[in-house]
C-alpha cells in the first residue's frame, strides 16, 4: 500500500501559488501555526477553500470537509512577533484606473 493511499490522499497537489510577503509578517504566521501544531501552508489552503466555499453560489461549491481546527491558544502563549506587527507594512492606497 502506497504512503499517499494509507492517508486517504487519492488527489496529488500540482499546481503552486507564489506570492511575496514581509518577512516579519510571515515569520509570526509560521511560527504561530507550528504552536497551533498545524503548517502555513495548510492554514493557507483552508483559507482559500473557505473564502472560495463564502463567495461562490452555493450550487457551484463542491462539499470538501474542512480539516479539524488547530486548538485555541491563548494570547499569552503568542509568540510576540504575532501579537506585534505594528512594524508591519501600511496598507497601500489602491490604484484607480481614471
Amino acid at each position: 500500500m502506497s504512503k499517499s493511499k494509507s492517508h486517504g490522499k487519492d488527489k496529488k497537489k500540482s499546481s503552486q501559488l507564489v506570492l511575496r510577503i514581509e518577512k516579519a509578517e510571515r515569520d509570526a504566521f509560521v511560527e504561530l501555526c507550528e504552536l497551533r501544531d498545524t503548517t502555513a501552508a495548510r492554514e493557507i489552503r483552508r483559507f482559500m477553500r473557505d473564502w472560495v466555499a463564502n463567495h461562490t453560489p452555493q450550487a457551484a461549491v463542491e462539499e470538501v470537509p474542512a480539516p479539524e481546527p488547530a486548538a485555541e491558544l491563548a494570547p499569552e502563549a503568542l509568540p510576540k512577533a504575532a501579537l506585534d506587527l505594528s512594524d508591519a507594512p501600511k496598507k497601500r492606497k489602491s490604484r484607480s484606473a481614471a
